[in-house]
């Protein structure tokens, strides 16, 4: 694989990431502390408190809103919601 490709693609996580954790601590109203500690091994159902159902259901909402796809039902599994590194996985095979 060409390697201006990997870097590419690398960049692209890293973008995704720190989008998704402006999103996510935007919609969970985060501190900054807690923001600023967030990266992409970061935990999130059943390790933030505020990561809730209703949470998950406004941050689907963002990101259709953000980066301009449906998610269908059938595709949010607990797994995407995982860790920030894992939804931002799911962020990128969405708009690739």
């Amino acid at each position: 694989m060409n390697k201006n490709v990997v870097r590419n693609a690398n960049i692209a996580s890293v973008n995704t990431v720190d989008e998704l954790i402006l999103i996510i601590s935007e919609i969970l109203q985060l501190s900054d502390r807690t923001r600023q500690a967030m990266a992409a091994e970061t935990r999130l159902l059943g390790a933030v408190p505020e990561f809730d159902s209703m949470a998950v259901v406004s941050i689907i909402t963002a990101l259709e809103e953000h980066y301009g796809f449906m998610v269908d039902d059938d595709e949010v599994e607990a797994s995407t919601f995982e860790t920030v590194g894992s939804l931002a996985d799911f962020v990128n095979k969405k708009i690739s």
